[in-house]
């Protein structure tokens, strides 16, 4: 009769997981998919506070699989693990953030037509090398246009070159006011987009002579007009 070998070494069943953990973690891990899909196809939020929640799930993301698909801890040596565990994260951390600051770079000292013509005016870049760069010089009139309740006011703004304009949010959410009639969106003296937060404001220089129209992109029917002479 044969018998087991002493030798045998078997592993504590609490290092595997369960049937029921891993749905569990398959469950979270669809759920924690679909969240950041949803808010980026919908647009339910939007600049720095879509990218820290897509980080912020991410990071949820990859704790549900070492929990329950790597079972971290349950091994013999769990503090290894663990050393493991934010070694990993350490180093992602660095890949991520160096390549943010590679491609921020990149998009500073090599900008397109768009993005420069916004540079010379926030910097105020009247000129270079003795030629004019379109930017506006010195302060000149401001106009105001306020959204509350869904509702612009005014609706048309007549202003002169130079002038600028500030977008005053009252409303309990934020506006992402963007150029052009809807679905086409334009822009203006370089800016594609301005998002204003609740309670916040953004101003613009009107660099552009012109008839204009803008628009919150998320609603629509919040929109309005603005007239620049020369």
């Amino acid at each position: 009769m044969s018998h087991p070998s002493r030798n045998t070494i078997s592993k504590p069943s609490h290092e595997h997981g369960t049937m029921r953990s891993y749905v569990i973690g398959f469950v979270l891990s669809l759920v924690f998919t679909f969240i950041p899909y949803y808010l980026v196809v919908n647009r339910t939020i939007s600049g720095n506070l879509l990218l820290a929640t897509i980080i912020g799930i991410a990071v949820l993301q990859m704790i549900i699989q070492i929990t329950f698909f790597l079972h971290l801890g349950r091994g013999p040596k769990p503090n290894w693990n663990l050393f493991f565990f934010i070694g990993t994260v350490g180093i992602i951390l660095i890949v991520v953030g160096g390549s943010i600051m590679i491609i921020n770079n990149l998009n500073y000292n090599m900008l397109p037509h768009d993005q420069t013509k916004k540079l010379t005016n926030d910097e105020g870049i009247y000129q270079i090398g003795g030629e004019k760069t379109g930017a506006c010089q010195g302060q000149h009139d401001n106009h105001k246009v306020t959204i509350k309740n869904s509702q612009v006011s005014p609706l048309q703004t007549l202003a002169s070159k130079c002038d600028t304009l500030t977008f005053i949010n009252e409303d309990d959410e934020a506006r992402e006011i963007t150029f052009g009639t809807h679905p086409d969106h334009g822009s203006y003296a370089g800016e594609d987009e301005l998002i204003v937060r609740k309670g916040r404001s953004k101003s613009i220089t009107l660099s552009e002579a012109g008839s204009y129209q803008f628009h919150d992109h998320i609603k629509a029917e919040i929109a309005g007009f603005f007239t620049v002479t020369p």
